[in-house]
């Protein structure tokens, strides 16, 4: 976890805090030290932005939360746009 804080810039219980708010599941060792993955770290940069900038923990998370969610429907909607305008969609002009 210590290497995980210092890559991300911030301290081991931020990156507690994190978790606790379902921000980030870490896996587990065998020794049961956390295992973060790099998508986990880029997660944890993000939030450690925002707080710099002001913004509480749990807001932080939230927001991470929702761009996520947004970033997955937009995904979704292009690709359902996608078959719609598919290779039948070309036959046609």
């Amino acid at each position: 976890m210590g290497r995980a804080a210092e890559m991300t810039g911030t301290t081991p219980g931020f990156l507690r805090s994190l978790g606790d708010q379902g921000l980030i599941t870490p896996l587990r060792s065998e020794g049961g030290h956390r295992r973060y993955s790099r998508y986990q770290l880029r997660i944890a940069m993000r939030a450690r932005d925002l707080v710099d900038q002001g913004t509480s923990i749990d807001a932080a998370c939230r927001i991470i939360i929702l761009e996520d969610q947004l970033e997955e429907a937009l995904r979704i909607n292009e690709q359902l746009r996608s078959r719609r305008t598919g290779p039948e969609s070309a036959a046609d002009t």
